[in-house]
């Protein structure tokens, strides 16, 4: 009898710390958080040697799904490695994900609590600084996933033992993908995702018009989106976007080009329609959204 007892009672802890991890819970990001769709995190940064980096033939993590800001909210949905680096299932407001996909962190990036936190503070900076941060960022590296220039440095202390051939920049996903690079001049104030962009602000008239008629339509900071891609208006001469290019050095990065030339190139094969299909399915066609408030 005493030893039933015992064994009820050493099971409760276990018990109860596990329906608090499922329901209750809760994590801030202290710091800037890689969200991951795969709970082998430290199977994809650092490795067995403590040196590697998981990436495909493109020098891309493709389990990387985005970087949460610092004071982004986490509801905690299961605890997968107990300790002191604990993977965490987690959801968020600020990243909403197909159905399938599942978003893990690490442990360490984040500070639970008990009871829900108020959302991030959110701030649009004013128009001449997105631009300039836009500007800032033209030679940075492309990073799917990304959207920190400056990267996320304590990987380096929390995953890598010795150095690497990829260099601390590779390494802490230093860069940004093309709606990333958005996000990032925006201070995470915009849709993470083209998804999400392709129906953001609104439309711009631009159905059954040439890249000459388009261009004297666009205003600083008007995207040109397709479900995949983005790139955004500089001004009447200039766009800047964030380029994968597998297979040359550095595989793509941040990069200006002519408008009205760039323009041209995708009406190769993409048509401007005013709205995006509303049937999901992917087509060779672009809008122009408008959402900077003037």
């Amino acid at each position: 009898m005493h030893k039933i007892i015992f064994v009820i009672l050493l099971t409760l802890p276990v018990l109860t710390l596990a329906s608090y991890c499922q329901a209750g819970l809760f994590g801030v990001a202290r710091i800037s958080t890689p969200v991951l769709n795969s709970p082998n995190i430290r199977s994809i940064f650092g490795g067995k040697d403590g040196s590697s980096m998981k990436t495909d033939r493109c020098g891309q993590i493709r389990e990387l799904e985005y970087i949460a800001l610092p004071g982004t909210v986490f509801k905690i949905l299961r605890n997968l490695k107990p300790g002191r680096a604990a993977i965490y299932q987690v959801e968020t407001e600020e990243y909403p994900v197909p159905a399938g996909i599942r978003l893990y962190v690490d442990s360490r990036f984040i500070e639970l609590q008990s009871n829900a936190p108020p959302p991030r503070k959110r701030f649009l900076p004013p128009r001449e600084h997105v631009l300039a941060t836009l500007l800032k960022s033209v030679g940075s590296p492309y990073v799917w996933g990304g959207n920190v220039q400056g990267g996320v440095p304590e990987l380096m202390q929390y995953f890598y033992r010795k150095s690497s051939s990829l260099g601390r920049e590779g390494l802490t996903l230093k860069g940004v993908d093309c709606s990333g690079l958005l996000y990032d001049a925006t201070a995470g104030w915009t849709p993470r995702n083209t998804s999400k962009l392709i129906s953001f602000g609104k439309p711009v008239a631009v159905k059954g018009k040439n890249a000459e008629e388009i261009v004297r339509l666009l205003e600083p900071l008007d995207l040109i989106a397709w479900n995949g891609h983005l790139l955004i208006v500089l001004d009447k001469l200039t766009t800047i976007e964030s380029r994968l290019e597998c297979g040359k050095p550095g595989n793509g990065g941040v990069v200006t080009a002519q408008l009205l030339q760039r323009l041209q190139v995708i009406m190769r094969r993409r048509k401007p329609v005013d709205e995006w299909p509303d049937d999901g399915k992917q087509q060779n066609v672009f809008v122009v959204r408008r959402w900077y408030n003037k």
